[in-house]
């Protein structure tokens, strides 16, 4: 036992859960807790950001990237109301974070004080785990409570504190609880599962294998499955890069921000294996497809899809125990023709990015990114038609990371992601691509960066318009009112703030931009690079519906289609490849 201020002895046990850096501003309510963390600073750093915000979405990106809880704070009030945004994206992708909220001195609280607030129930629908302490001797018990919360129910937990206890000194005896990251999974897989879904895929003539996060760290497993079972394997978005994106059976995602292969070996299959994930969108594949759902949460299984068959097991393990089977199906026609597709596909993303006649394509930046990205490149995405043409050509082949706003789909998420990637991994090159829109949400935190020397690559895609929503307005038949933004000089934005500002406006310049970044960051670079590449704006392909078949849409239809997207050379539909392969 010692004797300590109870700020101090909160700080203690954030670092005995390995917690080694913080995000947050400081305030009048939270100050006692602030300087606990400064007498814990040694192994535990303060990122001073300029907007909590900012923190808070950061520490989501933390726990998604690492797996470790994510910390932030921020004062009573505003600086509390300005975290949600973070605390949502936590809540809607299950990622586990701990958010320390200010409040006023217990002196004067329920007297109408400066910024005083009612919090606790501002924090009900968000958080798995929300308390006010009332004792300075709680607060280190209440914390470590809450980052069990966190991680057992993987989402935010909140703990909110009067500034006057932080300040009170109280006897610690440090927690000797064993610190349990992770609940372990036992899935006991019953035998008639493993042969009824052997069955069912030797039976299908179009089956493929359906995945998300939740098969994370079974790459091997995957790739195998693929070839032993003659399936084209396609991912919910988060779970690009389980399977190398460069692999020929790898289709991309489906949606929006998916790929042509994916949505045709989608409309074409008879069975989905559906491993993994609780993909939204599900519920748009045809009628007629068989499904076998492996989920290791039970309220999971048939939310978004009636399930045919429903199997509560982990899917490494499930995927294990259909490999230990040893059954390796014929080679299909059926592979070959989604791994045609899939080519046809890569060809002409590689022919858009080399064609600037009409301005700087998004293609050819995220082209210029793929060729000189590292085997380890983490990258952060924002929000938008950036997601859209990141996802489609971003490298996750070897061991890259990429993090994104998932489920809830906030702008502005992708400069705190550079932020948390190069906190959490501080030797790996990190890129962060934003569209205009998202980054002006959270530009002023390129300060952060530079005070804290982080030689991240921000690059900007600049089409001065909400180009999602444009998209959007269009299907709707609707004005495109409310889109149009104001552009700026980014570079010169982030020269001003301290930071390397670079501009591309068409392949000579891009290539030069890229050329000035290897040679900086391979000469020890320590300031932050903005990139703002004027591209045109052209709205991506859609991919969540693609009238291209000739046995199901009319010529007509399939040929405005190609037009509007320039898809007229090379991307015959899957059927025709098929008809081709002779199947």
């Amino acid at each position: 036992m010692a004797k300590m201020k109870a700020g101090q002895a909160l700080a203690q046990v954030l670092k005995s859960w390995d917690v080694d850096h913080i995000y947050g501003i400081t305030a009048d309510s939270i100050n006692n807790t602030v300087d606990g963390l400064y007498q814990e600073r040694d192994g535990l750093k303060y990122i001073q950001v300029r907007h909590e915000e900012v923190g808070s979405l950061a520490a989501t990106a933390d726990a998604k990237l690492t797996g470790k809880i994510g910390v932030s704070f921020g004062s009573a009030g505003p600086g509390a109301t300005h975290m949600f945004n973070g605390l949502y994206d936590a809540k809607m992708d299950h990622a586990p974070v701990l958010a320390l909220i200010g409040q006023s001195s217990t002196e004067v609280m329920n007297t109408n004080f400066f910024q005083e607030m009612n919090q606790d129930p501002m924090f009900v629908d968000v958080a798995v785990f929300h308390k006010q302490v009332v004792s300075a001797a709680q607060i280190p018990y209440v914390v470590d409570e809450a980052i069990r919360a966190a991680y057992a129910q993987k989402g935010p937990a909140v703990v909110i504190i009067p500034d006057n206890l932080s300040g009170q000194e109280i006897d610690y005896t440090p927690i000797k609880t064993p610190k349990i990251y992770q609940q372990p999974v036992h899935s006991a897989i019953d035998d008639s599962a493993i042969n009824d879904t052997i069955a069912a895929l030797k039976a299908a003539k179009h089956p493929v294998l359906w995945i998300g996060r939740g098969v994370a760290g079974a790459r091997q497993q995957v790739i195998q499955f693929s070839e032993d079972f003659q399936t084209p394997v396609v991912t919910a978005v988060p779970g690009t890069g389980i399977m190398p994106s460069d692999h020929p059976s790898f289709m991309g995602s489906m949606g929006r921000l998916g790929t042509k292969p994916a949505f045709e070996v989608a409309q074409k299959a008879d069975l989905i294996l559906f491993v993994g994930t609780n993909f939204p969108f599900a519920r748009f594949w045809p009628d007629n497809v068989k499904v076998i759902q492996v989920n290791n949460n039970p309220e999971d299984l048939g939310k978004q899809r009636d399930a045919d068959m429903a199997i509560l097991a982990d899917a490494k393990e499930f995927l294990d125990a259909i490999l230990a089977q040893n059954v390796k199906l014929p080679a299909s026609k059926w592979l070959q023709a989604a791994q045609k597709d899939k080519a046809n596909w890569d060809a002409w993303l590689e022919k858009l990015s080399k064609d600037d006649h009409q301005g700087l394509r998004a293609e050819s930046v995220m082209a210029a990114i793929k060729d000189h990205a590292a085997d380890n490149t983490i990258f952060g995405l924002d929000v938008g038609n950036n997601t859209e043409w990141a996802i489609r050509q971003i490298p996750l082949n070897h061991d890259q990371k990429f993090t994104l706003s998932g489920w809830f789909a906030t702008m502005g998420y992708g400069l705190p992601a550079g932020m948390a990637a190069k906190l959490s991994y501080p030797d790996r090159p990190v890129v962060t691509i934003s569209g205009d829109g998202g980054f002006a949400m959270v530009m002023q935190d390129l300060l952060t960066e530079v005070k804290y020397e982080m030689p991240i690559v921000n690059v900007v895609l600049e089409n001065k318009s909400f180009g999602f929503i444009q998209h959007e307005k269009l299907v709707a038949n609707q004005a495109p009112y409310g889109i149009d933004l104001q552009g700026a000089n980014w570079a010169g934005v982030a020269e001003n703030m301290g930071a390397i500002g670079l501009t591309a406006t068409d392949l000579p310049s891009l290539a030069q931009a890229f050329d000035k970044i290897d040679e900086l960051q391979k000469a020890g670079n320590t300031k932050p690079i903005v990139l703002d590449a004027k591209i045109v704006n052209n709205d991506p392909v859609d991919t969540s519906f693609m009238p291209l078949d000739p046995q199901i849409f009319d010529e007509a239809t399939i040929k405005a289609f190609r037009e509007q997207y320039e898809l007229t050379d090379g991307q015959p539909a899957l059927s025709e490849i098929l008809n081709e392969l002779g199947e």
